[in-house]
């Protein structure tokens, strides 16, 4: 699912609600750390959020040497310390979190927001991304649902303007 494509979805997600803040975590600088340019992708990507109402919240991305991996690098973000800051930082100004990511590790910020503020969160992931943490959140009622981003990517794809 694209940045505008996620961006639509929000917008759906939040229609007729008073306080809408989106972020989107991340910047891809390349290997080199010394580099003050983004890359190609990145800036693409970063760009597009821009213009697409998301907060952009840049961190940069790690390359870690990987022998098993065919590039011989693997990308590490670790955003999870300033997702869960904004998340509690934030608190006042929303009722619902709807999180676009399946990292388990969210889920400690998630149930602290559900059991002293009455927050309420919903998780999206890919099939396949999502941590067996969010899996078990649910389960306790902390997740309230998982929601799978392929299933909604269809209607966001579909031409609302052809007739039938």
């Amino acid at each position: 699912m694209g940045v505008r494509e996620l961006a639509q979805l929000i917008k759906n997600f939040s229609q007729g609600h008073k306080f809408l803040r989106r972020f989107y975590y991340g910047a891809d600088y390349g290997q080199d750390e010394s580099s003050s340019s983004l890359s190609g992708w990145s800036n693409y990507i970063l760009t597009t959020a821009k213009m697409n109402g998301f907060e952009v919240i840049p961190k940069r991305v790690k390359y870690i040497r990987s022998v098993d991996n065919i590039y011989g690098f693997e990308k590490k973000c670790d955003l999870d310390v300033e997702m869960a800051v904004d998340l509690i930082e934030e608190r006042h100004n929303y009722d619902t979190i709807i999180l676009f990511s399946g990292d388990g590790d969210l889920m400690r910020a998630i149930q602290h927001l559900k059991k002293e503020h009455g927050k309420h969160c919903m998780v999206m992931s890919a099939r396949g991304h999502i941590g067996r943490e969010v899996l078990d959140a649910k389960m306790d009622g902390i997740a309230e649902e998982i929601l799978f981003a392929e299933d909604f990517e269809y209607r966001l794809n579909m031409d609302r303007f052809v007739r039938r």
